[in-house]
């Protein structure tokens, strides 16, 4: 299969959608490798700050807590910026001297970290619903390049007054290549959508706890 001939013996019309399919291509791989660097920068930098950030909380040294959590070695962390959120909520309500009772000052850190959980989850899904998108669409793309080049090749009969099966058969083999390449896209475009969906899930799973514990550590500090 000589897919070069193929690609010169090509419509226009043909020729765009392998085009369009290779774009789909790589705008796949290229939010694929992006969010797999970041997902993976994300669980190793968790992995480090959430001891040491337990540690300051245990001595006590809420402000050396929000340093570290500040600090660009826990950037990509989903953790720190969840947890970040609470510690400067508390902080503030403490050195503002406000009238909030207890109850008051718990739902106050409670709303800043979910706030702070539901950015954190949005940016990490940034990119992820190209994914289904060029997952769902990429076959129908090559279909359409397919049923162009089966138009073309009857066209061709018609043209040439020959309906042998030699007539048209290079004709559908170019055509049924477009089918092939949607498929060549849209099954690593899949593949890639669901491991991220559940990385995704995982990484709400911990903020959720994260948020939990933060919240039940403020409940003890301020018993």
């Amino acid at each position: 299969m000589d897919l070069m001939a193929m690609w010169q013996s090509m419509g226009p019309i043909a020729k765009g959608v392998g085009f369009i399919l290779f774009i789909m291509s790589m705008w796949s791989f290229g939010v694929a490798i992006e969010r797999i660097f970041t997902y993976t920068q994300a669980r190793n930098q968790s992995k480090m700050y959430a001891p040491q950030v337990a540690k300051h909380l245990k001595d006590g040294r809420l402000k050396d807590a929000i340093a570290l959590s500040q600090s660009k070695n826990y950037r990509y962390s989903h953790l720190a910026k969840v947890v970040l959120a609470g510690l400067q909520e508390y902080q503030f309500q403490q050195e503002s001297g406000g009238s909030l009772t207890r109850e008051d000052l718990m739902d106050t850190v409670r709303r800043s970290v979910q706030r702070a959980s539901a950015l954190t989850a949005s940016d990490l899904k940034k990119g992820v619903s190209a994914l289904a998108t060029i997952g769902s669409t990429a076959p129908f793309v090559g279909l359409l390049g397919t049923v162009v080049g089966v138009i073309n090749a009857f066209q061709g009969i018609g043209a040439s007054g020959s309906a042998g099966i030699g007539a048209v058969s290079v004709g559908i083999s170019e055509a049924l290549v477009e089918t092939a390449l949607g498929l060549v896209v849209a099954i690593p475009a899949v593949w890639f959508y669901n491991y991220l969906s559940g990385r995704i899930e995982y990484f709400n799973v911990e903020m959720d706890n994260s948020s939990s514990e933060l919240v039940d550590y403020f409940v003890r500090k301020t018993a």
